[in-house]
C-alpha cells in the first residue's frame, strides 16, 4: 500500500508546462490549420474557382471533341487539299487560281459559296463547284455559318485532309507546290489567335457566355484560317460553344459590337486543342492604316516588290486596341524552324488581276531562299508534328 501511495503521489505532482508553453503549442495548432484551409481553398490551382459541376451538354461535347482529336485518322493515298471560297458571286481571280491550280490535278478540290448573284464560271476548275448557300451579312453568324457548311462538303471526301478559308479578293503568294507541302507536312492548323485586351477585344466578351466560356479564354483572330481534318471536324460537330457565340457575340447587342467570325473559332479551337494550332493566320493582309478595314490593294500597288516583301514576312503582327496600342511580335515557326508566314493575300481589288497573271510566274517562285523539301521527311509521323512555339 505504501508502494501504491508513493505512486500516486508522484502522479500528483507531475511538473506542468508553464503557461508560456501551452500558449505557444496553441498558437503552432492554429497555424497549421490556416496553412491546411488555404491548402483546400487553393487545390484547384492560383486564380482558378472551384471545380463546379458539367452540364450534360458540356460533358457530351468534351467527350466527342476528345474522341475525334485522339482518334488517328486513316491516312489518304492521296490526300488533298480543300480550296473553299467564301463570295458574293463570282470570282474576279478565277484566271489566276486556274493558273496556280494547272498541272496538280488529283492533288487538290474547289467549294465555293458564293451568297449573292449566280457566279459566271471562267475556270474549268470551278465549274459545277458551288455548293448549296445562304445569304450571308457580314458581322453576323451568318458568316460562320457559311464557314461551316463549306466545310461540311469538303469532308464529304475522305481524301481531303487541309481545308483553306479564302475570300475572293485572296490570292495565291506561292507555288501549289509549296502551299501543299507547307500544309501537309505538318500536324497544326494556322488560326490567327490572340489575347487583345481592348475594346474590340476582351472588350466585346459577354458575361451570359458563361460558364462554358470564360473572358480569360476569349480569343480574337482573322476569320481566313486553314485546319486540318480533326479541327474541321470538331468545328461542324460542335453545338455547345457555337450556340454560346451565336446569342451572344452580335453587333450591337448589350452595346458591344462583338463580330462571331472574329472571336468563334479562334477561342474554340484554342480552348479545345491549344497545341494544335498556330496563333497566325497564312493570309497577309495589311493594316497599316490604322482603319476599320485593311488596305485595298489597286492596279499601281502591285508590283514585283511588293508581293516580295509579303512573301518575305517571318514575324507576325498583332496590335492591341487598348489605349496602349501595343503590338504583340511572334516569329512564324514552321515545324519548329523560322519559316515566311504567307501563303496568299488580300484584299486585292479585281482591277489587278492584269498585273498579277503577269507578275506570277515570278513571285510565286520567289521563295526567300526556302526549301520546305528538306525539312521534312516522309518517315517523320504527323501525328508527333505539333505546334512547337506553344
Amino acid at each position: 500500500m505504501a508502494g501504491m501511495d508513493y505512486f500516486r503521489i508522484s502522479v500528483d505532482y507531475r511538473p506542468r508546462p508553464p503557461p508560456l508553453m501551452k500558449m505557444m503549442s496553441i498558437i503552432v495548432v492554429l497555424a497549421m490549420l490556416v496553412v491546411f484551409v488555404i491548402w483546400v481553398s487553393t487545390c484547384n490551382g492560383p486564380d482558378r474557382p472551384p471545380a463546379r459541376k458539367c452540364k450534360d451538354k458540356e460533358s457530351a461535347s468534351d467527350v466527342v471533341i476528345k474522341h475525334i482529336l485522339n482518334t488517328p485518322l486513316l491516312k489518304p493515298t492521296n490526300p488533298k487539299v480543300a480550296f473553299m471560297f467564301l463570295t458574293r458571286g463570282s470570282l474576279p481571280f478565277e484566271p489566276l487560281w486556274d493558273k496556280f491550280f494547272q498541272g496538280h490535278e488529283g492533288r487538290f478540290t474547289v467549294y465555293v459559296h458564293a451568297s449573292g448573284e449566280k457566279p459566271v464560271r471562267v475556270s474549268h476548275y470551278f465549274i459545277d463547284r458551288d455548293i448549296c448557300s445562304d445569304q450571308v451579312v457580314w458581322g453576323k453568324m451568318s458568316m460562320v455559318d457559311a464557314e461551316r457548311r463549306l466545310l461540311v462538303e469538303a469532308l464529304r471526301d475522305p481524301d481531303n485532309q487541309h481545308f483553306v478559308l479564302l475570300s475572293e479578293s485572296c490570292v495565291p503568294l506561292r507555288t501549289f507546290d509549296y502551299v501543299y507541302d507547307y500544309l501537309m507536312h505538318t500536324n497544326i492548323s494556322y488560326i490567327d489567335c490572340f489575347v487583345d485586351p481592348g475594346p474590340y477585344g476582351n472588350g466585346r466578351f459577354s458575361e451570359h457566355m458563361l460558364p462554358e466560356v470564360k473572358k480569360i479564354d476569349f480569343r480574337k483572330g482573322a476569320q481566313w484560317v486553314t485546319m486540318k481534318r480533326q479541327h474541321a471536324l470538331i468545328v461542324i460537330a460542335d453545338n455547345l460553344y457555337y450556340s454560346k457565340f451565336r446569342d451572344h457575340c452580335q453587333p450591337g447587342l448589350d452595346g458591344k459590337d462583338c463580330i462571331p467570325d472574329e472571336h468563334y473559332i479562334p477561342t474554340f479551337l484554342n480552348m479545345v486543342d491549344p497545341s494544335g494550332i498556330s496563333t497566325w493566320s497564312v493570309t497577309h493582309v495589311d493594316w497599316s492604316e490604322k482603319k476599320c478595314h485593311p488596305k485595298s490593294y489597286k492596279a499601281q500597288d502591285v508590283t514585283f516588290y511588293l508581293l516580295k516583301n509579303i512573301t518575305s514576312i517571318d514575324v507576325s503582327i498583332h496590335e492591341m486596341s487598348d489605349n496602349k496600342h501595343k503590338e504583340l511580335t511572334k516569329p512564324c515557326l514552321w515545324n519548329g524552324v523560322g519559316r515566311p508566314c504567307y501563303l496568299f493575300a488580300r484584299k486585292f481589288s479585281p482591277e489587278t488581276l492584269h498585273h498579277l497573271l503577269h507578275l506570277f510566274p515570278n513571285y510565286t517562285t520567289f521563295q526567300a531562299g526556302v526549301d520546305l523539301g528538306a525539312e521534312w521527311s516522309p518517315s517523320q509521323s504527323n501525328e508527333n508534328r505539333r505546334n512547337p512555339e506553344l
